[in-house]
């Protein structure tokens, strides 16, 4: 049982008990989070679960990122809620075919890599708020449904059993490992009160609660729509927002995998996979989907590394779909409910809390301001792109107030300025005013040495300072420029007028 194989990659060796464990472990924390996310958006659990079954199976054998685990999450679910409600099911399966081919596009041009410009308070606000949102998700299993659709806490001795079997199954995830960590905590927590519910009889919340999850395989389906442009019109937005929200939560994913087994995964073969797994769902009866953080830490704690748990997870699904469901059915909410909360409290950076004070101030505003959108807005490629977009403003801002020059006269009378630092759009009012075109001398060198030209904005400030000393009749030179700052200025020299002076004591690489 120990015995080490070779599963798809055979330069990595794998241990089989950790892996079908493991997988076992992770079927059963998926299944409560694709059937609640399928009957949120108004869809038959079974869409949910085809989804689990389908997006685990397609990226565990063809993903970027062994040990990541992907199924059908309720981030890409929600922002096509407002579809389904208005178009129907049939307008799902094509959008999340048409998600799937974006994503395809991203893995097949290589622009997975973008993700790196993610910072990392914004790993850490994405991570935190996508940990009180898992633990928020699981509180809602302490509600209830009557008959008239009301919702309501759970009540009296109701209330009590749930909330000891779940704060027993938080006891058994925690301590277990201190114990043994060959079979995984979360698989033991969820058979001890499996059992216990079972041995004693007791009436709590189960599986079959939510919903019935037994059918048969999905089947080949094309999407019943109109084939136009008024379609596509209709169903582009939604495929591009859950092509990008798919996307970002799976490169997050990855890289937070990369950090935890110290290995390096693939963003652009991540890409490709998730949007085959999408694709193969909108033609099989699937919602689509993508990583999921919370079952994929799930996995790693439970010991998987490799490929094998993923597939082990969506082929126990299947079976489930198939025949085990009535087994599965019995399962006690509450024993979910206590792992998936030990998984939301795994998954929350502690680490930022205590780094807080030594963080920059426009960190920590980054982290809690993706934080808080995730929470509230559930929106996590919106949480995502401000941060990004603020990170990158503070960083135009700090950079700019970087810029300087030291000055000196030779003994020809000719007057230098040194510049330190990048001149782009947030400098140029820094860099021009460092210069003095009424009391400067007839000849001025401009020495860019340790800077660097970058965009259009300080290609125009060249040119009006240039204008200036001419106005003057006053000599500017620019000197050592780099071969990308002097092609830059000849592609605009149609707008510009400097003087580029040849230094030979200065070599830049030549143009190949």
């Amino acid at each position: 049982m120990m015995q080490s194989l070779a599963l798809f990659d055979f330069s990595k060796k794998i241990n089989l008990k950790n892996e079908v464990l493991a997988g076992f472990t992770v079927a059963m924390t998926m299944i409560p989070e694709s059937l609640s996310f399928a009957i949120l958006a108004g869809l038959s659990p079974l869409v949910g679960l085809y989804a689990a079954f389908m997006m685990g199976l397609v990226t565990a054998v063809l993903g970027g990122r062994p040990g990541m685990v992907s199924g059908g999450a309720g981030a890409t679910i929600v922002v096509l809620i407002a579809l389904i409600k208005s178009h129907g099911i049939e307008y799902l399966f094509a959008t999340v075919i048409l998600a799937g081919v974006l994503q395809l596009f991203v893995g097949v041009f290589k622009l997975g890599k973008f993700v790196r410009l993610i910072p990392q308070p914004v790993m850490y606000g994405f991570l935190n708020g996508l940990a009180v949102i898992i633990f928020m998700a699981q509180v809602e299993q302490f509600k209830i449904v009557d008959i008239n659709g009301t919702v309501s806490w759970l009540q009296g001795s109701s209330l009590y059993i749930m909330a000891g079997l779940t704060g027993l199954t938080i006891v058994i995830v925690y301590f277990f490992p201190k114990i043994t960590k060959a079979i995984p905590a979360s698989l033991v927590a969820i058979l001890v009160v499996f059992g216990i519910v079972l041995g004693f009889g007791i009436n709590t919340k189960t599986v079959s609660d939510i919903a019935n999850i037994s059918g048969s395989l999905p089947s080949f389906h094309i999407p019943k729509i109109p084939f136009s442009l008024e379609t596509l019109q209709i169903i582009f937005p939604y495929a591009l927002i859950m092509a990008g929200v798919g996307l970002i939560e799976s490169l997050l994913t990855l890289s937070m995998v990369d950090e935890i087994t110290n290995s390096k995964g693939s963003a652009n073969k991540e890409s490709v996979a998730q949007g085959l797994a999408n694709i193969t769902n909108g033609f099989f009866g699937g919602m689509g989907g993508c990583a999921m953080v919370a079952q994929t830490l799930v996995n790693l704690n439970a010991g998987s590394r490799a490929r094998l748990s993923g597939i082990v997870a969506s082929i126990t699904i299947l079976i489930i779909i198939l025949v085990g469901a009535p087994f599965i059915e019995k399962i006690p909410m509450a024993a979910l409910v206590g792992v998936m909360m030990m998984v939301a409290i795994s998954t929350f950076q502690w680490v930022s809390i205590r780094i807080v004070n030594k963080m920059p101030k426009s960190d920590i505003f980054v982290g809690i301001t993706v934080a808080l959108i995730t929470i509230v807005l559930h929106n996590l490629a919106l949480a995502v792109l401000v941060g990004v977009v603020i990170s990158a403003l503070v960083f135009a801002w700090d950079n700019a107030k970087r810029i300087r020059a030291r000055k000196h006269v030779d003994e020809n009378g000719v007057k230098y300025y040194e510049i330190f630092g990048p001149l782009f759009f947030g400098s140029v009012t820094a860099f021009t005013d460092k210069f003095d075109p009424e009391n400067d001398p007839d000849e001025v060198v401009v020495d860019f040495k340790e800077s660097r030209i970058v965009d259009m904005s300080a290609i125009d400030a060249l040119d009006k300072i240039s204008k200036k000393y001419a106005q003057q009749n006053k000599k500017l030179h620019l000197k050592h420029l780099s071969e990308d700052c002097r092609k830059m200025l000849k592609n605009a020299e149609a707008v510009i007028e400097v003087n580029i002076q040849d230094d030979p004591t200065y070599k830049v690489m030549p143009e190949k």
